[in-house]
């Protein structure tokens, strides 16, 4: 796995150019986002941001999303799996409305580790603080998204020499299995792995996506009835698996003989010689530290990235 040290202690760079970017300007971009995800958009400043969910009319998570606000425009920043239809989606919905999207095709690097920071210093590039936050660069922009669950950037629209920028600063390349790896030790999910149309909002286990102080959205109906009655039966949890042999997606868990979790991710963590993964937890034992077995395998459960 390239650069898989360098996430853990250093800065690793991975090419994300396939995320999806989705413009919105107009006057009534705010107010249609706001009415399309289940954060509180309308509240946001240029320069600032939020994580949230798209949801379908029955209140299960469509996509998750990076908004940044930009001083004339949203930007969207989305999973590869999701562009196309976040982008049906939003334009469905857009009847009377001044606003109009833009399908942006952008370079863009993750800078990712604790040393990472730094790096960017180095090239002189802006570091925003808050998570979600943006600052420009040049022409480009530097957000503060990860793929891993650590620290980390995005540098959107970079010029083309910036990987040999990056490395002369001390970033090292990594590839997608090792951002997947450390992204499971930091128990972060991934729409398209542990995130899909399967799961209701709160079964996501990801509070930081919700509002429930803001006006109506679609799929809240759903959402305020699971909140008020308490309806959930599972959750995202992180797992930890003595074994060395990751389990395949829908691997099922027990407690004594009863069913316990589903795995939807996992991957050998050479920095702990065990299993991490993603699970749906039941909420009887969505409680970190319980323990529970997989085909006599013993797990931990651990906390989610949020």
């Amino acid at each position: 796995m390239k650069g898989y040290e360098a996430l853990r202690s250093g800065a690793a760079w991975l090419d994300v150019s396939t995320r999806g970017k989705i413009k919105l300007t107009g006057e009534d971009r705010a107010r249609l986002l706001h009415a399309m995800t289940t954060n509180h958009i309308q509240q946001l400043t240029p320069g600032t941001g939020c994580y949230a969910f798209f949801l379908t009319v029955q209140g299960r998570i469509l996509s998750d999303v990076n908004v940044l606000c930009r001083p004339d425009h949203f930007l969207l920043d989305l999973e590869p799996e999701t562009r196309d239809k976040v982008y049906q989606h939003l334009d469905h919905y857009i009847i009377a409305d001044d606003v109009a999207l833009e399908d942006l095709g952008l370079p863009a690097l993750a800078v990712e580790g604790p040393k990472s920071p730094a790096v960017l210093e180095a090239l002189g590039a802006p570091v925003p603080e808050a998570e979600y936050s943006s600052l420009e660069w040049g022409t480009g922009l530097v957000a503060r998204l990860n793929v891993s669950g650590g620290v980390g950037f995005f540098v959107i629209g970079q010029p083309d020499d910036l990987v040999s920028r990056l490395e002369a600063a001390g970033a090292v390349a990594g590839d997608a299995e090792a951002f997947r790896v450390v992204r499971l030790e930091n128990g972060k999910p991934r729409y398209g792995e542990d995130l899909s149309e399967r799961y209701l909002a709160q079964e996501a286990n990801l509070p930081q996506a919700l509002n429930f102080n803001k006006g109506c959205y679609l799929g809240q109906e759903i959402v305020e009835r699971v909140r008020s009655r308490g309806q959930v039966h599972r959750v995202l949890m992180a797992l930890e698996l003595d074994t060395k042999e990751a389990p395949a997606p829908g691997a099922k868990l027990t407690v004594g003989d009863a069913p316990a979790a589903e795995i939807t991710s996992a991957a050998f963590s050479p920095a702990l010689g065990k299993v991490v993964a993603l699970a749906y937890v039941r909420t009887d034992y969505a409680k970190p530290g319980t323990k529970m077995s997989l085909d006599g395998t013993s797990a931990e459960v651990r906390s989610i990235s949020t």
